[in-house]
């Protein structure tokens, strides 16, 4: 609690202390009043005493005249009250006034006290209030924070899960391009050992046969030529493009001669069993061997 400050008269005391200075005073003011008046009051008029004989008219009538009543005797005169000055206040009036103006004054403390201890409750409400007010914050931020953190752990683990599964998928690319690599090149090997064997030298000189066979010599060419020829062919020996690559002791007559002959000795021998298909030849053409 914050300290308190120096203990000073409270407002309502003030309020009751002022009024009850105007009540005396207005008790004073009204005792000079009186006195004032009853001091400066009229004397009383002074009566004089007149002799007078009453006469009854029966008398001024001849009737014999009644007996006069007797005087009345003279009012004594009023003694003057001695100057007693204003009146005395009533003790009784004055005690009951100083008891008033006691339970005035408790009523006063009583209520200072419990506004005080209404605001202390509510100071402590205050304070209790913003504590469990900073209590909840701090409870929803560390959720939050909590909530955050599984959300970046749950994408770094998806992040994981995702880059381990593309690693794994691209070592199973990888290894299956290596297997597919191994098994090209086991079969390349296998027909380039099947291309040398003697089967397939067999198959080859058939095929030149028969072109040396479809081919028409043209003038030009001279005895001992030889030309290279690459040939493209389909499953059934169907010849789909020519290249002579070079040919000696020829010219381009020569060299148009031997392609055609190519494409007339279309469809070539097909493979015999054991010896691998070639989709590409690599020929050796000499007719005067």
């Amino acid at each position: 609690m914050p300290p308190r400050s120096p203990r000073q008269p409270p407002k309502g005391r003030w309020r009751a202390l002022a009024l009850s200075v105007l009540l005396h005073a207005g008790i004073v003011v009204a005792a000079v009043y009186g006195w004032f008046t009853w001091k400066h009051r009229p004397p009383p008029p002074t009566t004089l005493a007149i002799e007078a004989t009453v006469v009854d008219e029966r008398a001024l009538k001849g009737t014999p005249p009644l007996t006069p009543p007797a005087p009345e005797e003279p009012k004594p005169e009023p003694v003057p009250v001695e100057d007693q000055g204003p009146p005395k206040p009533d003790p009784e009036v004055i005690e009951r006034r100083k008891e008033e103006e006691r339970q005035q004054e408790e009523k006063l403390e009583q209520e200072k006290k419990a506004a005080q201890e209404l605001k202390e409750r509510e100071e402590v409400e205050r304070l209790e209030a913003e504590k469990q007010a900073a209590a909840k914050a701090a409870t929803e931020k560390a959720a939050q924070e909590k909530a955050l953190a599984d959300k970046k752990a749950l994408e770094k683990k998806r992040a994981e899960d995702a880059a381990a599964a593309k690693k794994a998928a691209e070592e199973k690319a990888r290894l299956a391009a290596a297997a597919e690599l191994r098994r090209s090149l086991e079969a390349e090997e296998r027909g380039v050992a099947a291309s040398h064997s003697e089967a397939a030298n067999l198959w080859h000189a058939q095929i030149v046969a028969r072109i040396t066979r479809a081919w028409i010599r043209p003038p030009s060419a001279v005895a001992g030529v030889e030309c290279t020829v690459t040939v493209n062919q389909v499953p059934g020996g169907e010849v789909t493009s020519v290249k002579v690559n070079n040919c000696s002791g020829g010219d381009a007559a020569l060299r148009e001669s031997v392609e055609a002959a190519v494409y007339r000795a279309s469809p070539l021998p097909t493979p015999p069993p054991g010896v691998p298909f070639e989709r590409v030849l690599e020929l050796t053409f000499a007719p005067n061997e």
